[in-house]
């Protein structure tokens, strides 16, 4: 059959939903990406994955780029005549699923990554989330959700069928994110940083949401406290993109002040797995999440994880057993944790191995497959 994807943009299919666009074309179905351009494409199209470009499709509130993006997916619908229509991210997600049914495709399916809301924001904003995501989903045949915690919540909407809305999980290559002490040595080497140095390290945009206003603001105190204790000051490694376009990217003299603070910032790298390898603790002070692809690596890595006690980050990190939770856009919780296990390398041990057994158990990106195949199938598509 003819399965199209639709994304906001062409990066969320390589780096997120490659492995099941993979799975689904070595089944036999034709799998058509769909996004705005990208250099991701070309990788997508090498590997046997065709790709139809939606002019218009951004990540941010254009009410002309989106009417563009709406015609153009219309456009793509009525030209592939596909059998299924699969939508993932926030804005695609809402337009995908009613045009799909709209235009008569037979079977549309949404991924919800993670819903844009969370218990700490205002009505208003709850209601308006859930009040847009709980209306596309009345169009779609199945709602695929990665957060158990966002299953119970949907499950509990009145007008949306319970049976509709199943949980799908997020998953990730546990071979590939394992503990490795060559590229431990080596990586640090390249890094200019010590063996016995302590090492945190956080992954994702430097943007507002992801928390690294109170991540930065958190670090000189994180180095206040090893020096109070005779220890090596520790480091913290950022892997992400400068994103000065989101609304909540970060201001100039916040990065300026962190780099400052001895914070390395590394942007973009293809290697994160070789970085976890070399660092102690990894760190999410998110504000909200689905469920963490980084936080899931980290586990798997065996590291000790600090991260925010919101859904998403729940279903990653045991409090107490393989990390700390810490309360959302908190400065001094985070730096007490970051502190603790920083300082403690028992501690960072027991930790990570209890991450890396519950990675085991819980987040193999085959068995996200095998559900996503039996959901399918479930729709007459094997």
């Amino acid at each position: 059959m003819k399965i199209l994807h639709l994304t906001t943009i062409a990066m969320s299919h390589q780096l997120l939903l490659r492995p099941q666009l993979l799975a689904l074309r070595d089944a036999g179905h034709e799998v058509v990406a769909v996004s705005a351009d990208g250099p991701e494409v070309a990788q997508l199209q090498n590997q046997g994955i065709r790709h139809r470009v939606i002019d218009g499709s951004t990540r941010g509130f254009d009410l002309r780029a989106d009417r563009r993006a709406i015609s153009s997916f219309c456009t793509v619908v009525r030209d592939e005549q596909p059998d299924l229509v699969h939508t993932h991210n926030p804005k695609p997600g809402i337009y995908g699923r009613i045009l799909a049914r709209v235009l008569g495709v037979p079977r549309v399916v949404n991924t919800v990554h993670g819903l844009y809301a969370t218990d700490d924001d205002s009505f208003q904003r709850r209601a308006a989330v859930y009040g847009l995501e709980g209306l596309a989903a009345t169009f779609s045949h199945l709602e695929l959700v990665q957060s158990i915690e966002d299953v119970e919540l949907m499950r509990s909407w009145p007008h949306l069928p319970g049976d509709r809305v199943r949980h799908l999980g997020n998953g990730i290559d546990v071979r590939r994110f394992s503990p490795s002490d060559e590229d431990r040595r080596d990586v640090r080497r390249e890094l200019g940083l010590t063996e016995d140095a302590a090492v945190a390290i956080a992954v994702g945009r430097l943007v507002s949401e992801k928390g690294f206003n109170e991540l930065f603001s958190s670090w000189p105190s994180v180095r206040t406290n090893a020096e109070r204790n005779g220890l090596p000051l520790p480091h913290l490694l950022v892997v992400g993109i400068d994103d000065p376009q989101k609304a909540d990217a970060l201001p100039r003299d916040v990065i300026a002040r962190a780099k400052a603070d001895g914070v390395q910032l590394l942007s973009h790298r293809d290697d994160v797995d070789r970085l976890l390898r070399a660092s102690d603790v990894f760190v999410l002070p998110s504000y909200r999440e689905g469920v963490p692809r980084a936080a899931m690596e980290a586990a798997a890595t065996g590291l000790p994880i600090v991260a925010t006690d919101i859904r998403g980050c729940r279903q990653v990190v045991d409090d107490g057993a393989s990390g700390r939770l810490v309360p959302r856009m908190t400065v001094e919780p985070l730096a007490d944790a970051l502190s603790e296990l920083l300082h403690d390398a028992a501690l960072r041990r027991a930790f990570g191995a209890a991450g890396r057994a519950k990675a085991e158990r819980e987040f193999d990106e085959r068995d996200v497959i095998a559900r996503l195949l039996d959901a399918y199938a479930e729709l007459g598509v094997s």
